[in-house]
Formats: structure tokens, C-alpha cells, sequence
């Protein structure tokens, strides 16, 4: 369990981290795209081949969290099953069928003074992230950080800690094996919270900090960052249903964005029915209680169906991360638009429907990381997309906004080739 050190030393401690994983970055920023893949390759093999010991750590977990009546929606988020570590093994080996894209040039010129210009992506360089009850992202993070040629801290928090310690070991195990430092991939949870204040604030640490959790965790480190930060957002979403939405298509996508894994961030949390859509409606409702969803509905809905909550004020900017779902009959587009403007988190809003112009209009007005027309919100997600997998999934509009793959953990450099030429 995690240490118990005064703040000086542990902030100490954090800056040799630090120092390491910068020293280790600078072997990697030159590899081969052959050798960050044979990285991958063996980061894959070696999951597969401790998959046991992982396992029993996260049982070891899993275990500690149910006697600290941890939630459910936590626990399914901490728990991995021999599938989804299959499912790791599978995004280390769509990172290596991706195109690297350190070196690639954005764009270039000859200015009229013979000097050629070339602006090329390269590594953010040390990517600390801070995440929580998520032992999968240890493995998404660490591969993105080797592809795209950065090195990674991990503060995966102590409902995870076990299961991280011993994923981290055989992720820097399998980077050794390939001739890579093993400190490309360090792990800071034996310093508990005073290593993740440290690596917040400590300047000149991580180039770059990324939250990844619910929404007292990312608040935190905003407010109290003294390095750069991407936010990554809780996801109140909603969908849609238009008074033109095919009925079978509503009844699919909001079963599907709500009850196909509720403790995601790209779950949807709000229904919004079109007042003329009721048999619609009222099918989607039923087959969301019969799963077991608790409804918290507004007045007009509640005239639709039995055994629902009476919604409240705080009820539309409330992320369940459960099997609950906030429910609100529209009288037209533009009422939707209002209340997905007004509680939004901009992370990924669905609408369904059949006319072609309303599904521009929602398109064009909703300002959200991810707007989807007639499918689930469950598919915001880098695996989904192509990206191999993701870093986490941004809602802010600097440098990266939605799922965060390889391109979004580069930066770029201007590079200027000349002959002698001086300024006048």
C-alpha cells in the first residue's frame, strides 16, 4: 500500500521520476517506427503471458473495494475479465498496425530567400496522467506513450492500486526486453495523493498532465495544476428522439447508449422525447425498465409510464454512471437544443431521426467534442474510431477535442534549412 512520506520528500521523489522518464524519452524519440512496434509487440505478449498475476491483483482489488462498499459503477470500471484483457492485447496490436506519426510534415515551403521550411510532429515528450478505478487505461496510456514516442507517469489511484503495480512490472519488463528503458513507464501510486499533488505541481516534471476520472478528480487537478493540462470530461450526453425517429432505431440506440456498459463516460444520461413521438417513446421507456434502468422523469413523462422517479432540478446535470437515466418530453427541436445547451457537458450528443434538416440543424448547433446522428454514443471511443485506442476523451477545444490517439500526444517543431542566409 502506498507509503506514508512528509511532502518534501515525496516531491523529491517525484522529481527523479520525472528525471528518469525525461532521460528514457530522449532513446525513444529517435527509435524506428520498427522498433516502437516490436515495443508494442512484446507489451502484448507479455499481458497475455502474466494475464494470471493480473488477474489475482485485480481480484486483490476488487476484493478491498467491496469491503469498502466501493459503488458498483467503480467496481465494473476496476474489474478486468480474461475478455477485456483480451481486449488490451488486441488495441497494443491495432497501435502497431497504425502509421507512426512522429516525423511526419505538416507542412512546408521554400521562402523566396532559399531557406526550406518544414513543420513536423514530434513527442509532447513526458505525459503524466492521473486516473482512477480504470487498471485498463495503465495499459491504453503506456501504449500510446510508446507509439507516439513519449514516456508516461501513471497515478492510477488505490482502488487499482495492486492490479497497476503489477501491470506497470510487466509492461516495463517486456520494454527491456526490446532494449528500451524500462522507465518509459513509471507508476506513482506508492506515494498515495501527496505524489499526485507533487506531479501537479511540480514545474518542469511532465510536459503535459491528463485527468482521466469523474468529475471531482478532473476538477481538482485543473484547479490546482501548475503544468499544462488537457481536460477530459465527465459525460452528460443525451439522445434525441425526434418526432420523425424510426421507432426501432430509438428503442436500439438509447437501450444501447444507456445499459451496454453504464459506468463509461460515453454513456448517455438524459432521453429527450419529442412530445409527438409518444408511442416512440413510450417503447424506448418500457424497454429501459425492463432492463432495469430507474427513470427520473419529468411531469408530461410520468403521464407515459408507471414506477418512475419524479425528476429534480439537479437530475439533468447528473452523470449516474449507473442504471439510471434522466427522462424530458420537448415540445420541438429547438426545446431540445435548449436543454442540451444548457446541461451539456460537451462530451457526445445523439439525436435520431428521420428528417434530414433537423439532423443538420443538430449537427451544426450542438457544440459537443462528438455529435451523432441515428447511433449510439457508445462509439465514442479511439478504439472505435480507428485510433488503436485512446488517452482519454478531451471536451476542451485547445490542441485536442474528443478521443486522444497518437496524433494528440505529438506536438510539432519548425525546421529551417539554410545556406548562409542572414535577416536585413
Amino acid at each position: 500500500m502506498t507509503a506514508q512520506l512528509d511532502s518534501d520528500s515525496v516531491t523529491a521523489q517525484i522529481a527523479a521520476v520525472t528525471k528518469a522518464a525525461r532521460t528514457a524519452q530522449k532513446s525513444l524519440a529517435s527509435a524506428s517506427r520498427a522498433d516502437k512496434d516490436a515495443a508494442l509487440a512484446a507489451m502484448a505478449e507479455a499481458i497475455d503471458a502474466n494475464r494470471a498475476a493480473i488477474l489475482e491483483a485485480n481480484a486483490t482489488d476488487l476484493q478491498r473495494g467491496r469491503e469498502q462498499h466501493t459503488a458498483e459503477a467503480l467496481l465494473d470500471r476496476l474489474q478486468l475479465t480474461d475478455e477485456r484483457i483480451d481486449g488490451l492485447v488486441s488495441a497494443l496490436g491495432d497501435l502497431a498496425a497504425l502509421p507512426d506519426p512522429i516525423g511526419n510534415v505538416m507542412r512546408g515551403n521554400n521562402l523566396p530567400n532559399g531557406i526550406r521550411m518544414q513543420q513536423v510532429r514530434v513527442p509532447l515528450g513526458v505525459v503524466g496522467a492521473i486516473y482512477e478505478a480504470r487498471p485498463n487505461v495503465t495499459v491504453d496510456i503506456a501504449g500510446i506513450g510508446i507509439k507516439s514516442g513519449n514516456a508516461v507517469i501513471l497515478r492510477g489511484g488505490s482502488a487499482a492500486e495492486t492490479t497497476n503495480g503489477v501491470t506497470i512490472s510487466v509492461l516495463r519488463k517486456a520494454l527491456e526486453s526490446r532494449g528500451l528503458p524500462a522507465d518509459l513507464i513509471q507508476g506513482i501510486d506508492q506515494w498515495g495523493r501527496e505524489g499526485a499533488n507533487a506531479l501537479i505541481t511540480y514545474r518542469g516534471g511532465v510536459d503535459v498532465l491528463i485527468p482521466r476520472g469523474g468529475p471531482g478528480l478532473i476538477r481538482a487537478v485543473v484547479d490546482n495544476a501548475a503544468v499544462p493540462v488537457i481536460e477530459t470530461g465527465a459525460g452528460v450526453g443525451h439522445v434525441f428522439v425526434d418526432a420523425s425517429a424510426n421507432p426501432q432505431k430509438a428503442v436500439d440506440i438509447v437501450f444501447n447508449s444507456k445499459t451496454h456498459r453504464p459506468s463509461v463516460c460515453n454513456a448517455a444520461e438524459t432521453v429527450l422525447i419529442h412530445k409527438d413521438a409518444k408511442e416512440t417513446g413510450v417503447s424506448v421507456l418500457n424497454s429501459l425498465q425492463h432492463a432495469g434502468v430507474v427513470l427520473h422523469v419529468d411531469q408530461t413523462a410520468a403521464t407515459w409510464i408507471a414506477d418512475a422517479v419524479a425528476a429534480t432540478a439537479e437530475d439533468w446535470s447528473t452523470e449516474y454512471l449507473d442504471m439510471q437515466m434522466s427522462v424530458k418530453i420537448v415540445d420541438d427541436i429547438d426545446q431540445a437544443l435548449e436543454h442540451v445547451e444548457t446541461y451539456s457537458t460537451g462530451h457526445t450528443e445523439v439525436i435520431v431521426t428521420e428528417n434530414l434538416s433537423n439532423a443538420e440543424r443538430y449537427v451544426a448547433d450542438v457544440d459537443a467534442a462528438v455529435v451523432m446522428v441515428n447511433a449510439s454514443s457508445r462509439f465514442t471511443d479511439g478504439g472505435q474510431f480507428g485510433l488503436g485506442a485512446e488517452i482519454g476523451i478531451s471536451t476542451q477545444k485547445l490542441h485536442a477535442r474528443g478521443p486522444m490517439g497518437l496524433e494528440e500526444l505529438t506536438s510539432t517543431k519548425w525546421i529551417l534549412r539554410g545556406d548562409g542566409q542572414i535577416r536585413d
